[in-house]
C-alpha cells in the first residue's frame, strides 16, 4: 500500500513528460550543389522560425542533400528512423522531393516540399496523401507566362529546360497551355544542371527563329542558356520560370537578364504590392526579418517557401496536439489531417485552402508577373 503514492507519482511524472514532448521537424535542403542558391536561403530561414508552437518546443534538424536525389532519400530515412521526426520539410528541388515520397508514405510521416512540380502532390498518386508543398504549381505559372506572351504579341516560342523532372514538368504544362492559347512551340531543348555549355541547344533554338524563348531552369544554372543566346545575337523576348526568383540568378546572369519576364510569388515584390493586397503584410514580415539577418535585397522566394512551411505548421500543430502527443504515430496522422484541413491561411506566397484533392491550396493570388529592370525586380501591373 505504501508503494501506491510512489507509483501514482511516477505515472503522473511520466504523463507530464509526454505532455512536454518536443516537436521534431526534419529538414533536408540543397544547401550545396547546383541548387545551392535556392537551398541556402531556405536553410537560413529556419533560424528565423519560432522555437515553440502552442507551448511545445520545436527542434529543427537540418541536413544538406547537396542537390542529390540519393542523398535526399538517405537524409529522410535518417530523420525518420534515427531522429524520430514528426514531419519532414524538403527538399529544395523537384527530383529530390519526388524521390522522397515513397519513404514518407511508408513511414506515414507528413512532408511539406519546397519544390514546384505539380507531380509532388498529384492526387492520382495515393502516396501523396502524406505530402504537401508550398511553391506554386507549374500550370499556374505557365498560364501567367502564356498570358504575358500574348499581350506582347508573341506567336512562336522556343523551350529550353533542365533535363530532369523540373524541365519535363514545365514542358508538359507549358505546351498544354500554349496549344490552348495558339502559341506555337518551335523548339524543345534540354540541358543538365551541371552543364557548362549549351552551344548545340542554342544553335537549334536560333535556327527555329522564335519570337520568345522560355528557359525552364532554376537557380544560377538557369542563366546559362540566356547568356549563350545573347552571345549568339538573339534579339527576341526572354521568359524564365519562378525557379530563378533570387538575386544570385541576377548576379550570375548580369546584363544578359535585362528585360526578362517571369512569374513569381508576391513575396518577391512585397514592397510594391498595394496595401489592399491581403498577402502584403505576411510577405513584408518575412522580408523584414530575413533582410535584417542577411542584408538588404537578400530576400528570395525560395527562403519564403520555407517560411510558408513554417506558417502551415504553426496553424496545423495546435489542432494535432488536441488529438495526440509529438513523437507518436497518432500525432503524425493528426498533423497530416490538420494540414489537409487548413483554410484561409495567409502565407508569404498566397492564401492557402487545402483539401484532399489539393495539397497546395493556392489560387491565382499566388502569382504576379515580374520584369528585371536595372538589376531589380519590377512588378508588372
Amino acid at each position: 500500500m505504501k508503494l501506491k503514492p510512489l507509483a501514482a507519482g511516477l505515472v503522473a511524472a511520466f504523463a507530464a513528460s509526454l505532455a512536454q514532448a518536443d516537436i521534431n521537424v526534419g529538414v533536408t535542403v540543397s544547401a550545396t550543389g547546383p541548387a545551392a542558391s535556392l537551398g541556402i536561403p531556405e536553410k537560413n530561414t529556419f533560424a528565423l522560425m519560432p522555437t515553440t508552437i502552442a507551448g511545445q518546443k520545436v527542434n529543427y534538424i537540418i541536413l544538406d542533400d547537396a542537390s542529390d536525389t540519393t542523398t535526399a532519400v538517405k537524409n529522410v530515412r535518417k530523420l525518420i528512423t534515427e531522429d524520430k521526426v514528426d514531419v519532414i520539410v524538403g527538399s529544395t528541388i523537384t527530383p529530390n522531393s519526388l524521390a522522397m515520397i515513397d519513404v514518407v508514405a511508408e513511414a506515414e510521416t507528413p512532408m511539406i516540399s519546397m519544390a514546384a512540380s505539380a507531380r509532388i502532390v498529384d492526387p492520382a498518386n495515393p502516396k501523396v496523401k502524406w505530402v504537401f508543398k508550398t511553391p506554386q504549381n507549374d500550370i499556374q505559372m505557365s498560364t501567367a507566362i502564356a498570358e504575358s506572351m500574348l499581350n506582347n504579341k508573341v506567336q512562336t516560342v522556343a523551350f529550353i529546360g533542365f533535363a530532369d523532372a523540373y524541365g519535363e514538368g514545365w514542358y508538359q504544362e507549358f505546351s498544354k497551355i500554349a496549344e490552348l492559347r495558339k502559341l506555337k512551340v518551335v523548339a524543345n531543348e534540354r540541358y543538365n544542371r551541371t552543364d557548362t555549355s549549351v552551344t548545340g541547344q542554342v544553335l537549334k533554338v536560333l535556327a527555329a527563329k522564335p519570337d520568345a524563348v522560355l528557359v525552364a531552369g532554376a537557380g544560377t544554372p538557369a542563366a546559362l542558356p540566356q547568356k549563350a543566346l545573347n552571345e549568339k545575337g538573339y534579339k527576341g523576348a526572354y521568359y524564365q520560370t519562378h525557379g530563378v526568383a533570387n538575386m544570385d540568378f541576377m548576379r550570375v546572369c548580369g546584363k544578359d537578364c535585362e528585360g526578362t519576364l517571369l512569374p513569381a510569388g508576391p513575396v518577391l515584390v512585397a514592397g510594391q504590392l498595394p496595401d489592399s493586397n491581403p498577402i502584403k503584410k505576411v510577405a513584408m514580415d518575412y522580408t523584414t526579418k530575413y533582410e535584417a539577418a542577411h542584408g538588404k535585397g537578400s530576400t528570395s522566394t525560395f527562403g519564403a517557401h520555407a517560411w510558408d512551411a513554417g506558417i502551415l505548421l504553426q496553424n496545423a500543430v495546435p489542432a494535432a496536439l488536441k488529438k495526440a502527443q509529438p513523437g507518436s504515430k497518432e500525432f503524425r496522422a493528426a498533423l497530416r489531417d490538420a494540414l489537409e484541413g487548413l483554410k484561409n491561411v495567409t502565407v508569404s506566397h498566397g492564401i492557402v485552402n487545402m483539401s484532399p484533392q489539393d495539397h497546395l491550396g493556392f489560387d491565382q493570388r499566388a502569382r504576379v508577373m515580374v520584369k528585371i529592370e536595372n538589376g531589380a525586380w519590377k512588378l508588372q501591373q
